[in-house]
């Protein structure tokens, strides 16, 4: 059994994402037997002692049919009015088929601006934590009735992986309607599954095969592939599998979940705030450095001074977060900076000495910076 396996299978706080299309049919609206059988499966994960969290697509779609729409809409507004609809029937739906097993849950609505925002992202966590040690499941969901910018946060699939390490879990299992990672399009003859993900470096020959038009969902293998490399990089083991094989994926036998495909944790798990820092926080702007400036972020671990920047752009102010580039033009690091965008011009390639005493301080602090590559 692979490590990931049995991690997952041991794990005493897993959360478990389901998309659009595990929960809907293409004809409209949820379907009562895919939704019990899934959380049947998740009230045996809770009876077998473990905590779980519920990341559920399913809002929109559930809102088609009422509203007399027969595929997805493009435009925002009526995005957001399916969402609105559909999310009363999603949590109606989930509340009775939780209740069969005297399982109470608690619906968390999320934005972008809740994952992006340091406040929001601390209250998120302690409100998550709370509804577990009150025993109640929760069920995460994006606020898509509300979103400004685009509909999602990139996708639930993004959304659960954050989610997993806002509350310190053991284990990712991300369910859809494939049933595992093929290295090709799983349509075609030839595409092979891979069991398991031992490194990144094993993604490299896949080729992902585009979502079906008609699909519910938004997601689609790309945002899982990315979502499963961004948990394993933060030490969470992740398992990819259909949401058909839900009970054999939340398996918690010795032998682990024998389904889909495994993703080994790759990295060390990181602390709340660096693992915001690297994947949640909105980017302002950037800083261009030079070679010395990148060898003491990076090698040495130095907080960001005046003297190795020679270049700025965004619209930023002090606590903002932005991009650190090295002179290749890749992002080496992301950090909160101190200074405003209009501020630094005339510090920028300035020794710390020759600035003014009020302007004597670290434009990112070394406790604010995080390497975009590595543990």
């Amino acid at each position: 059994m692979s490590v990931a396996r049995a991690r997952i299978a041991a794990a005493r706080r897993v959360v478990v994402k389901v998309g659009s299309s595990s929960l809907t049919s293409l004809d409209g609206g949820l379907d009562p037997a895919r939704l019990q059988a899934l959380v049947d499966a998740l009230a045996a994960r809770r009876e077998a002692g473990s905590q779980v969290v519920l990341v559920s697509s399913g809002a929109i779609a559930a809102g088609l049919a009422p509203l007399g729409l027969t595929r997805r809409p493009r435009d925002l507004a009526t995005q957001q009015a399916a969402a609105s609809v559909g999310q009363l029937l999603l949590a109606e739906a989930y509340a009775a088929a939780f209740g069969k097993h005297d399982l109470p849950i608690g619906q968390v609505l999320l934005t972008a601006d809740d994952m992006i925002r340091r406040s929001h992202y601390r209250n998120a966590q302690r409100t998550l934590e709370r509804l577990l040690k009150l025993g109640v499941l929760p069920v995460v969901n994006e606020n898509d009735t509300v979103a400004t910018d685009e509909i999602r946060v990139g996708d639930n699939d993004r959304l659960a992986a954050l989610v997993a390490h806002l509350i310190g879990a053991d284990g990712l299992v991300l369910l859809s309607d494939v049933d595992g990672l093929y290295d090709g399009d799983p349509r075609k003859p030839g595409s092979r599954l891979l069991a398991e993900v031992e490194a990144p470096s094993d993604l490299e020959a896949v080729q992902v095969a585009r979502a079906r038009a008609d699909s519910l969902g938004t997601g689609g293998m790309a945002t899982k592939i990315t979502a499963a490399a961004m948990a394993a990089a933060a030490g969470i083991p992740v398992l990819l599998a259909s949401a058909e094989d839900v009970v054999a994926a939340l398996d918690v036998a010795d032998t682990g979940p024998k389904v889909g495909t495994a993703f080994r944790p790759s990295g060390r798990r990181m602390s709340a705030r660096r693992f915001w820092l690297r994947h949640a926080a909105d980017v302002r702007g950037a800083l261009d450095l030079d070679a010395g400036a990148v060898a003491a972020v990076i090698d040495r671990r130095r907080s960001l001074l005046a003297a190795g920047i020679h270049g700025i752009s965004g619209d930023f102010v002090a606590g903002d977060v932005v991009d650190l580039v090295g002179p290749d033009g890749v992002v080496v690091a992301r950090g909160v900076v101190s200074f405003d965008a209009s501020e630094l011009p005339e510090l920028i390639g300035r020794r710390t000495r020759d600035l003014a005493p009020e302007q004597r301080r670290e434009v990112v602090h070394a406790d604010d910076l995080v390497p975009m590559s590595g543990p």
